[in-house]
């Protein structure tokens, strides 16, 4: 997951974890920090397997990939090591094309890649443009990789009362767009 300070990325990867654990599985989730400062470009790791987890280093070559800043592209390389068969999300209300990174999308599987405005969601539930919610509930839906309730569940233990409830609905709103855009992308 990469994002900037304040926006909470490793708060996501910690959620990501637990939501993975409460299905049974093993979890772990780790940060890795530039300069520790809003707006200073963050990274954060999340493991998931059916099978216990002994490695404790970075991510070189992940299977997913979360950015929940798109200026991230001007600054690092955020795509280094994603997997071929891999899963982009990315926070934005641009296409692809517009921010021209559609020749990494178009290298992924069809359905892997896709974008959704995660912190204009967050506004719309949470007053706040902290995406990291509501691209977990598109994480679930892009991959299938933890379910709904599990991202729900481990919202509420994050964030409690009307917060968590207001993250949760931000969550159950992109979970809604990307399933909604699946469905359609597979009917064509």
């Amino acid at each position: 997951m990469h994002g900037r300070g304040g926006q909470g990325v490793v708060t996501a990867a910690e959620m990501l974890s637990v939501a993975a654990f409460l299905e049974g599985r093993h979890a772990q989730a780790f940060p890795s920090f530039g300069s520790e400062r809003t707006g200073a470009p963050v990274v954060a790791f999340c493991r998931i397997s059916d099978t216990e987890i002994r490695l404790r280093e970075p991510i070189m070559e992940p299977d997913c990939l979360i950015v929940q800043d798109p200026t991230l592209f001007k600054a690092i390389d955020v795509f280094g090591g994603l997997r071929p068969r891999g899963y982009l999300l990315l926070n934005t209300n641009r296409s692809f094309a517009d921010l021209h990174i559609d020749n990494v999308a178009a290298n992924l599987p069809a359905g892997h890649a896709v974008e959704v405005a995660a912190s204009e969601v967050a506004m719309k539930h949470v007053r706040r443009p902290l995406p990291n919610a509501a691209l977990l509930g598109a994480f679930a839906a892009l991959t299938g990789l933890v379910h709904l309730d599990s991202v729900q569940k481990a919202i509420e233990q994050t964030f409690a009362g009307k917060i968590g409830a207001a993250n949760v609905a931000a969550a159950l709103e992109a979970y809604t767009i990307v399933a909604a855009r699946s469905s359609a992308d597979a009917t064509v």
